[in-house]
């Protein structure tokens, strides 16, 4: 796309004429390899039940931008509501487009319908960067539901909302999903993905809504759509519901697309989508092995600015603060078993126990817990940091203590303050000489 407003003029005789065009940040950046992080945690993510107040996603949009800096508008799209769900949703949209400003491109999400459009549009404009959404179903099924008519009549009206889109305001970028992509015919969806960009819009994401898909079948939708539709920036929206949302996302990865939808802890209908901290830091991580998993060449670089990874549990924290969905010991990059030792060999050797450092790549700062595995070195390090010294025969006995606890409890992980006590205990006895 352009950069910056380029002056161009169409007369009447068809010649040139004079006209703002607004710089495309998403596609431009799309269209030059770069990844862009469409995140769905405060719009697809009230579909799991959660509810983040305008003031919160305000927060959670700059928190997200500051993870690329000065390039967040380039490398975030934050889809900020669905202004048609009522006063207030539409309020936070609007308060989202003007106070994260600067911080990412905001958009609005909306129905296939000109009033929705006109009203999405009017939530975000005036914004820099400034972005909607239409959602147009793409397979028979779902345009039978959701617009009572056959997907090629639904997409054919999808191209005029476009055109509609641009005449209230070509500040703000449109852009398309094509709901239930996952079941509808490739080359319908290639010829529509043409005509809707030619009509104006900046980017085509295909959506598996339901979350169906297998790997093979992602990959070869994107392949077949992509090679179909050349002048198409494409996006993904990839649902959870089968365990496959990131190994589905991967595979649009590889087919080109550069356009990824993804939320903070996956949240999103029914069983989410791929996790934003999982993708972004299955990419940044390790920018050789990133290049392998993508089919590209070691020098191709998805970044205006890399990921600040170290960022990623504040944020994840803070959205599960906000939302209730817990962080737990199994969550990974940013879950509460994320370097935690508690048994013998992995203390030794961390390093041959973990796939990356903690501390270097996020942040996180080793931490040795007691559990009924524990073993005599782990029983005394703890003991150490709590400023006590064990012999042979006290970390044995500490030890056994310990693994007692944690079956009379029923709980694996044994609280220190209660090893504390022990050791206190403990200490006492041998200064008293007493067994």
């Amino acid at each position: 796309m352009i950069a910056g407003r380029e002056a161009g003029r169409e007369g009447e005789d068809g010649g040139s004429c004079v006209r703002d065009v607004v710089r495309d940040v998403v596609r431009e950046s799309a269209s030059a390899g770069r990844l862009v992080v469409w995140e769905e945690s405060a719009r697809d993510g009230a579909q799991a039940k959660t509810l983040m107040p305008g003031g919160f996603r305000v927060r959670l949009a700059r928190e997200h931008g500051a993870v690329f800096g000065a390039d967040g508008p380039r490398h975030v799209v934050f889809a900020a509501g669905f202004p048609a769900v009522c006063a207030e949703e539409f309020e936070a949209v609007r308060q989202v487009a003007v106070e994260a400003e600067g911080h990412v491109s905001v958009a609005a999400v909306c129905r296939g319908t000109r009033a929705d459009v006109r009203q999405a549009v009017t939530s975000v404009r005036g914004s820099a960067h400034a972005r909607v959404m239409v959602v147009v179903p793409a397979s028979d099924a779902m345009a039978g539901v959701m617009v009572h008519q056959d997907a090629r009549a639904a997409l054919a009206h999808g191209t005029e909302l476009v055109k509609a889109a641009r005449d209230l305001d070509d500040g703000v970028a449109v852009d398309v999903c094509l709901a239930d992509a996952s079941r509808a015919h490739h080359p319908l969806m290639a010829d529509a993905a043409e005509e809707l960009t030619a009509a104006g819009a900046g980017t085509v994401i295909l959506a598996d809504t339901v979350g169906r898909q297998l790997p093979i079948e992602a990959a070869e939708m994107f392949a077949r759509v992509g090679a179909a539709a050349p002048n198409t920036v494409l996006g993904s929206h990839l649902h959870n519901d089968l365990g496959l949302g990131l190994a589905n996302t991967l595979q649009a990865l590889r087919a080109g697309v550069r356009v990824i939808s993804s939320s903070w802890l996956g949240l999103a209908e029914r069983s989410g989508m791929v996790a934003t901290e999982q993708v972004l830091f299955l990419l940044a991580h390790h920018p050789e092995r990133a290049a392998t998993l993508l089919g590209a060449s070691p020098g191709a670089d998805l970044w205006w600015r890399a990921p600040d990874l170290t960022r990623l549990p504040t944020i994840a924290a803070l959205v599960s603060e906000q939302t209730g969905v817990p962080l737990t010991v199994t969550t990974p990059i940013v879950g509460t078993g994320v370097g935690t030792l508690s048994t013998g060999t992995p203390f030794v050797a961390p390093d041959l126990f973990q796939p990356y450092d903690p501390k270097t790549l996020l942040g996180v700062e080793p931490t040795v817990v007691l559990t009924q595995l524990a073993s005599g070195r782990v029983v005394t390090a703890v003991a150490a940091r709590l400023g006590h010294r064990l012999d042979a025969a006290q970390a044995r006995a500490a030890t056994a203590w310990i693994k007692t606890r944690a079956f009379t409890a029923g709980r694996a992980t044994v609280d220190e303050d209660a090893f504390a006590a022990y050791l206190d205990g403990l200490t006492r006895h041998r200064a008293e000489g007493t067994p």
